[in-house]
């Protein structure tokens, strides 16, 4: 059988700090003190009948618009990289870094490292040529995710409401343990580039050491397997409204051996699956791009009130910023006062923001598999519609966390229910952003049709 070749360059960096910094993903500052794991960017570029696609992939919690603008900055002199076809995204693992400029302790050093490795990468991987084979499968493995949001007994709909909690009713939503799966192969068959797309949050550790979480596990567990020369991208779902909490047990869920046995659980997944590849003896190479702009989120006069009156009662309250100890949703389901006046503080800057916010969606078609971006955080059900309905007949993969916007993009259906995902103060997007994006890919999915 005559095979279709793949052109494909890797580049990789490390880029875990060595410079005072606080990890993200919690609401307080959290000066990392240890190094549990390595961590890193990962670069491919694949390139077919003239064409090139790049996906860079960060060990961090998001890629916002500065860290996605000052990257094209940096490699604008590679005339051939366009918006089209740069899919920046991040494994949104809650124990990096924090370089985004609302963090207190943001290190202007560690920025300029984490710039400079990045560039280095792509650079790496541009200068970098091989040739392989394209395989694909999907698998499935339903055993770590659980929808994180609970409809309760008085009706309203938390989320993390706690560990056998008597008042949870039912999760309000659905899981999707399919994994997606694409390996470039070279002339002897062995796997050189992996991409699995897993959707589950990156968030098992908590504390001040620096880690990968289970996508780091998940990643060395393989590469040990395929060899030094080998690189695998954990690519991130849709899982805004997913994570690894199984509230029917009192295990403790927050600990470093947590992310091992889901990282090592996803693995073994994986490679028991591999036997599943399918080879792809010719496929497409159709990259499409699309942008358009996102309102902001409408904040009522009583919700401005509210958030007024909250100040207000708890002015006396420390900046959970400058705590030391982890404060998470769990500290707002709870009702922790000093998480109540961060929220509160949070509304009233969302309110404040009136320019409208800009997202970029890219993807790479390759006939039988499609590799689709969405930002921030987006519920499950929204990757399931590009998944199982716009692309219902290709191996889709949704690459969440990607191309400069973070935060939270629930289901429309979702609003007014409960859960602080919805909520203006976690949320500051307009309401209908979940129909904006799939309406997008459907357009674009009609005009890759006629590519």
């Amino acid at each position: 059988m005559n095979m279709q070749k793949i052109n494909y360059g890797l580049g990789r960096r490390d880029i875990t700090p060595s410079v005072p910094v606080s990890l993200a993903g919690y609401f307080n500052t959290r000066m990392y003190t240890n190094i549990l794991d390595r961590i890193e960017c990962r670069a491919v570029v694949l390139r077919s009948e003239g064409k090139q696609f790049l996906l860079l992939q960060f060990d961090l919690l998001c890629v916002d618009s500065e860290l996605y603008e000052k990257v094209r900055e940096r490699i604008q002199d590679l005339k051939v990289f366009k918006a089209d076809n740069i899919l920046m995204t991040a494994t949104h693992t809650h124990t990096a870094p924090d370089y985004r400029k609302s963090c207190l302790a943001r290190n202007p050093d560690y920025m300029k490292f984490l710039l400079d490795q990045a560039e280095a990468a792509v650079r790496e991987a541009v200068n970098d040529s091989r040739e392989g084979t394209f395989s694909s499968t999907v698998t499935s493995d339903g055993r770590f995710l659980f929808n994180r949001r609970y409809w309760m007994k008085n009706g309203k709909v938390l989320t993390n409401p706690g560990k056998l909690n008597p008042e949870i009713d039912r999760p309000e939503g659905v899981t999707d343990p399919e994994i997606p799966m694409l390996a470039i192969c070279n002339s002897y068959g062995a796997i050189q580039v992996l991409f699995a797309n897993i959707v589950n949050h990156a968030d098992t550790i908590g504390g001040t050491e620096v880690s990968a979480d289970w996508p780091g596990f998940f990643r060395r567990s393989l590469e040990k397997d395929f060899g030094p020369e080998s690189m695998v991208f954990p690519l991130i779902g849709a899982s805004g409204n997913i994570n690894h909490f199984d509230v029917s047990t009192e295990r403790n869920q927050t600990c470093y051996e947590e992310a091992r046995r889901i990282g090592l659980g996803y693995a073994e997944t994986v490679r028991f699956s591999l036997e599943t590849l399918q080879k792809m003896p010719s496929f497409e190479f159709k990259i499409c791009a699309k942008e358009f702009d996102v309102a902001p989120a409408e904040v009522s006069a009583e919700e401005l009130q509210v958030a007024r009156e909250t100040l207000e009662k708890y002015k006396d309250e420390p900046d959970i910023r400058t705590l030391k100890t982890d404060l998470t949703s769990e500290d707002l389901v709870s009702g922790k006062p000093a998480v109540l006046k961060y929220f509160a503080q949070n509304l009233l800057d969302i309110a404040s923001h009136t320019d409208p916010f800009r997202c970029r969606l890219c993807g790479l078609d390759l006939g039988s598999v499609m590799i689709a971006s969405l930002p921030g955080e987006p519920f499950t059900e929204i990757g399931l519609a590009l998944r199982k309905k716009i692309f219902k007949d290709k191996i889709c993969f949704v690459v969440t966390h990607s191309n400069g916007l973070s935060g939270y993009i629930p289901n429309v259906c979702c609003y007014g229910r409960g859960g602080y995902e919805t909520e203006v103060r976690s949320n500051p997007y307009e309401h209908s952003f979940a129909e904006k994006l799939e309406q997008a890919w459907t357009e674009m999915s009609k005009e890759l049709e006629f590519k």
